[in-house]
């Protein structure tokens, strides 16, 4: 499994407040760049892979409105974890 409790913990840690808090919007959209990283490189080697696929849209779709959520209420947290999360290419 590529997702572990200890590898969630370390992304909230990381990019949340704590490893407890998981609700905040930076620890989320963390969490959704390392799924979607995870099943891009899925999807490189199983091309015909419609389901997985099917899923990174709609992973990459919360992501965007977390994203759109955060610069909209304070844009100095969404350029901080733009930044660090290398979003924007």
């Amino acid at each position: 499994m590529y997702l572990t409790k200890e590898v969630k913990e370390q992304i909230f840690t990381k990019h949340g407040k704590s490893a407890t808090d998981t609700g905040t919007a930076e620890g989320q959209i963390a969490l959704f760049t390392f799924r979607i990283n995870h099943l891009t490189e899925h999807l490189k080697k199983n091309r015909h892979d419609y389901n997985t696929e099917r899923s990174l849209v709609k992973l990459v779709g919360k992501r965007r409105s977390l994203l759109d959520y955060l610069k909209k209420k304070e844009i100095n947290r969404y350029r901080e974890i733009i930044k660090e999360l290398n979003i924007r290419k």
